[in-house]
């Protein structure tokens, strides 16, 4: 490989098209066994690459140091010059874009950083630059650990930097913050999902938070510079890391549609699907595939409860994927690890139609205009407050799509 990703388990990653949307289409993943690293290295059969979990630190032997690098003690970037490898950490660059972005304040706060890797130390040596009066670092043997860390439930500020919620594990959490009563702002380093379940919890909390994405963006800017040894002012990169956020998010966030049953879900999530060259996903045609027969005849015959048992299932399975236009059954809205699920990755629209253009045919849970009406006033105040934006659809197919497209604009 010329220039690429080095680490474990990267079929998550999305540094390639990150640094192929720059221009690198030699860019590429490599998946590499701990007793390759070294041979590997050795060979210098590279010109750059890039270095994730767990190697940022078994590298450096390695490498000419570069004094961030050296200062971190962890490397996430190196250069081959004629044999030589330089060892830089963008890491560094790449949070403090993203922190001084997101306006995030650490100034004599006190700071808890999970996790004590190659990014615990990128991030500890940002927050002594940026002047956090306490910065305690929680491992899983330290003498700050999991099972005492409620002895520092004053901390203001969390930043995750394990891969605990990391994709696919995605309904797992390194922590309970429930039990921090002065949290102001929680940070996961972790993009994919795009909200962990840790963010997932901060927000259900009113507390702030942001995701690892701007991070990773703004790295493999600084990155791909040093690959290419290109200057340029910080305002341009700043241009061009806001370009390459907008097209990942684009490719990569789930379009999910909820409302109520009838409202013309899956016609027009076929439709959308097409038009942005996203894939389409019904979730009740997964169930129907999955148990072999038709959604209406799993509740009447085994019973609405073990209905919902099966969407969960399904729910979750699909909605840790990206890049889909996702279409729910109008129930799906009712448990909150589905809520939970569909948050995640995706962008919820509610798609809100006049309760008599609504159809009943064959849909046991609203077989009559009386329990529509009683379905309709149960589920609306869900609908409305789980979407990020409520359209009013009508029988015109195209308006819908075209008002549906405004909006994700």
């Amino acid at each position: 490989m010329e220039y690429g990703l080095v680490g474990e388990k990267l079929s998550h990653s999305y540094s390639k098209t990150v640094h192929q949307l720059q221009g690198n289409k030699s860019y590429d993943l490599l998946d590499i066994s701990p007793g390759e690293l070294g041979s590997f290295l050795k060979s210098a059969r590279f010109k750059g690459v890039n270095v994730t979990i767990p190697y940022k630190q078994d590298v450096i032997p390695f490498c000419v140091l570069s004094e961030t690098a050296r200062r971190i003690g962890s490397v996430n970037t190196i250069i081959n010059r004629e044999g030589v490898l330089y060892g830089y950490n963008t890491d560094y660059d790449g949070f403090m874009h993203m922190t001084q972005k997101a306006d995030i304040d650490f100034k004599e706060k006190k700071v808890l950083i999970l996790g004590s890797g190659g990014t615990s130390k990128t991030i500890l040596c940002a927050m002594k630059d940026y002047g956090a009066k306490e910065i305690v670092v929680i491992s899983r043997n330290g003498e700050n650990n999991y099972q005492n860390i409620d002895r520092h439930n004053d901390g203001q500020i969390i930043i995750n930097t394990t891969p605990v919620g990391m994709y696919p594990e995605n309904d797992m959490t390194p922590v309970d913050i429930s039990i921090f009563k002065q949290l102001a702002f929680v940070v996961d380093v972790i993009y994919n999902p795009f909200k962990t379940r840790l963010l997932l919890d901060a927000q259900k909390m009113g507390i702030k938070y942001i995701n690892g994405f701007l991070m990773l963006i703004a790295q493999a800017r600084f990155s791909h510079k040093l690959f290419f040894d290109i200057t340029c002012k910080p305002a341009e990169d700043a241009k061009i890391i806001k370009e390459i956020s907008k097209k990942i998010e684009k490719a990569f966030k789930n379009i999910v549609l909820i409302g109520m049953p009838g409202c013309g879900k899956t016609t027009i999530g076929h439709e959308l699907a097409l038009r942005l060259g996203l894939k389409f996903v019904d979730t009740d045609i997964e169930i129907e595939k999955m148990i072999g027969k038709p959604v209406p005849d799993i509740i009447r015959e085994d019973g609405e409860s073990a209905f919902r048992k099966i969407e969960n299932y399904i729910i979750t399975k699909t909605a840790k994927e990206k890049g889909q236009v996702i279409a729910t059954g109008g129930g799906s809205v009712i448990l909150p690890q589905n809520k939970d699920a569909l948050k995640q990755n995706g962008i919820i629209l509610f798609l809100d139609c006049d309760i008599s253009k609504l159809a009943t045919d064959n849909r046991p849970l609203s077989k009559n205009n009386d329990s529509l009406r009683g379905l309709y006033n149960t589920r609306y105040p869900i609908y409305k407050a789980l979407c990020d934006k409520k359209i009013t659809v009508n029988d015109e197919i195209e308006n819908n799509i075209l008002k549906i497209l405004e909006t994700l604009k």
